[in-house]
């Protein structure tokens, strides 16, 4: 069982707090409990929330001693640096292996206590010129829903949360059992692109046709072998006009989104069928088995072999 312990700071975001609490905490027909979840305080007893309540938390720091995964789900307000108590707590859960990560402003937090040093993170887009000027030994990136180190991770603003979340389910029990959360939860699995798309959309006069019919014509046909200047084609416009129209609705480029879709497409069936890898590699577009376990270690850090031995079962 992973124990995640989330830590609570007064005035606390509810819903960054119930972006982990839903994924880690909930008990979900057909879909065996991999997690233990709860809550932990500086100071146990109640503790006052932005929603004008306050929560009753019973576990104190000691709490984090024994956590697998250490959340800090936002951390307001961000002036406000942690007690020596708190950043001690954060550095020792770190130093003994635990996963420690941040959501929205806890990023605050995580640099304060010195772990987001030398690193890439980030936060909400509007706190990234404050946390930037706070923290120069930390590379900020105010675009990425979340940067994932493995022991270190960060999540951009409040929603993101739920990104990042269901990023370390797929990272801990596979795409499958991460799509069985996200199905409950009615997420996607995984978003494409960065929070750039919302911190500075564009004037209503610049907004062209919705790319969703398009990402669904394509989704439905990663077997073939289709390129940018298809998927151009299909919208009847210039790649050049698609480029901008995906990062401006999407987020990221047409061929890093197709190729996303191909290895999340391949993951799902490294899972749940004995295909060869050969064959995984044509049903997803990628040609070649050489060419599938390229693109899959350069995005997912290890080999489609390695990854079914893994996963390769039932939602684990």
């Amino acid at each position: 069982m992973h124990r995640v312990a989330a830590l609570v700071h007064a005035p606390q975001s509810t819903f960054e707090l119930a972006c982990a609490a839903e994924v880690f905490g909930i008990e979900r027909r057909g879909l065996p409990v991999r997690y233990e979840f709860g809550v932990c305080a500086e100071h146990p007893g109640p503790v006052a929330t932005r929603a004008g309540y306050a929560m009753l938390v019973t576990a104190g720091l000691e709490a984090l001693e024994r956590a697998d995964t250490v959340v800090v789900p936002g951390w307001l307000p961000v002036g406000e640096a942690p007690s020596p108590a708190v950043a001690g707590a954060l550095r020792r859960a770190h130093r003994r292996g635990a996963r420690v990560i941040s959501i929205c402003s806890g990023a605050f937090a995580l640099a304060h206590a010195g772990l987001l040093d030398g690193r890439s993170a980030t936060t909400h887009w509007a706190l990234a010129g404050d946390f930037a000027a706070r923290f120069p030994a930390v590379r900020l990136d105010p675009d990425v829903l979340y940067v994932d180190h493995g022991d270190v991770a960060t999540s951009a603003g409040a929603g993101a949360g739920i990104d990042l979340c269901l990023h370390l389910v797929r990272a801990d029990q596979g795409a499958g059992y991460a799509a069985h959360v996200a199905r409950n939860m009615v997420m996607p699995p995984h978003r494409e692109g960065g929070q750039l798309q919302y911190s500075a959309p564009p004037r209503p006069a610049q907004i062209e046709g919705s790319l969703a019919p398009l990402l669904e014509w394509a989704g439905g046909r990663l077997d073939e072998p289709l390129a940018v200047e298809d998927l151009a084609a299909r919208a009847g416009c210039s790649t050049r006009t698609l480029a901008r129209r995906f990062a401006e609705q999407v987020g990221t480029s047409p061929g890093r989104w197709l190729l996303a879709r191909r290895i999340t497409a391949a993951r799902e069936l490294l899972e749940s069928s004995d295909l060869p890898v050969d064959a995984v590699a044509r049903r997803v577009g990628l040609s070649s088995a050489t060419n599938l376990r390229r693109r899959f270690l350069d995005t997912v850090g290890t080999t489609p072999g390695a990854y079914r031995r893994a996963f390769r079962s039932e939602p684990r």
